[in-house]
């Protein structure tokens, strides 16, 4: 008699072995639970993000994910609205990765699905800030935070109003190699400006906020604590971590990652790069540094992929946006294990 081949008998067998054979492939349709993941091709099979399923019944998930692929706001290289379906192609590799340095799969330790994204007619640009708003605020109300992918950074200014309808005031954690606190009369579309308008709207409070790699000339600083790129490149991330966290205290968080606060040279597809930015190894280690604060929601923005070399201003947007869905997941006790930058520098 010859014996049973597992591998051969069940084409769904885990190579690996550790664990009996199940479902394989196209979790982000076939999955009807959102915890969780199984064996995927990462070269094949239907692109969520980071595989997650894809609904719109939301209650019950610990974030949301959606994309706002919006660009009009612009004032250099548009391309941005093709960002959110940049990332999630991006994100198949980094889906099937355990959290590093922690060494767990963060969907095994909190509900993460995919939404979609925000519908926007294009010959409507001016309704913009009511529909996402409108969008955003619907997320909100499940109890859900938000992991928004732009679309340009205009796109955080009615997230941010969603969201400090819900909860108040919040402090801003920016990464960007602009202040985006420039002049702003309150109704222009312009993603240089909205922090500002956002702050004299009451929507952040610029004493608790702190912008990071910031290296564009402003003379004025609005109340903001700015750690400009070259002060993160002396001081390097433990200390920059350290000032976030004093400057944020225990407030509400809500993290905006531009990704053009990375050097081009680690994210060349974006819309206004500027040299002498963060690498992808201090950003990383920045951010792990941030499992303490008391995050409301997160976005990713201004990945413009026409201007992308083999993938790697979305590889790293992925990257960044899984890095802080690992300090959500150990916030909800999948580890004990510290984040910090001593595991990236």
């Amino acid at each position: 008699m010859t014996a049973s081949n597992p591998k051969k008998d069940n084409p769904e067998f885990k190579i690996a072995g550790t664990k009996p054979p199940g479902p394989k492939g196209d979790f982000a349709f076939r999955s009807e639970v959102d915890l969780g993941s199984w064996g995927e091709m990462s070269y094949g099979g239907a692109l969520s993000f980071m595989r997650r399923r894809y609904t719109r019944d939301i209650e019950g998930a610990d974030v949301v994910v959606s994309g706002v692929p919006f660009d009009c706001a612009t004032t250099y290289r548009s391309g941005a609205r093709l960002g959110p379906r940049a990332i999630r192609a991006a994100s198949p590799e980094v889906a099937a990765l355990d959290a590093f340095p922690l060494g767990f799969n963060v969907f095994d330790h909190i509900k993460v699905v995919d939404y979609g994204d925000c519908y926007l007619d294009s010959g409507y640009p001016m309704d913009v800030v009511t529909q996402v708003e409108a969008h955003a605020s619907n997320i909100l109300s499940s109890g859900a935070k938000m992991l928004t992918l732009g679309g340009d950074h205009f796109v955080t200014y009615p997230l941010l109003r969603a969201s400090a309808e819900k909860y108040g005031p919040l402090a801003l954690v920016h990464f960007d190699a602009h202040s985006d606190t420039w002049p702003d009369d309150g109704e222009r579309l312009d993603h240089g400006s909205m922090f500002l308008r956002a702050a004299r709207e009451g929507l952040i409070d610029p004493a608790r906020s702190v912008q990071i790699g910031i290296r564009t000339a402003n003379d004025q600083t609005h109340g903001f604590t700015v750690l400009t790129a070259p002060w993160v490149h002396r001081e390097g991330p433990q200390a920059t971590t350290a000032k976030i966290l004093e400057i944020v205290g225990n407030s509400k968080v809500y993290l905006t990652f531009d990704i053009d606060c990375l050097d081009p040279a680690f994210a060349p597809g974006t819309g206004t790069p500027v040299p002498g930015g963060l690498s992808t190894a201090q950003a990383l280690a920045i951010l792990g540094g941030l499992g303490s604060i008391d995050y409301v929601s997160m976005d990713v923005v201004e990945v413009a992929p026409s201007y992308d070399h083999a993938e790697i201003t979305a590889i790293a947007a992925v990257t960044i946006a899984h890095q802080w869905l690992a300090l959500l997941a150990a916030q909800a006790g999948a580890s004990g294990v510290d984040m910090g930058s001593e595991f990236y520098l």
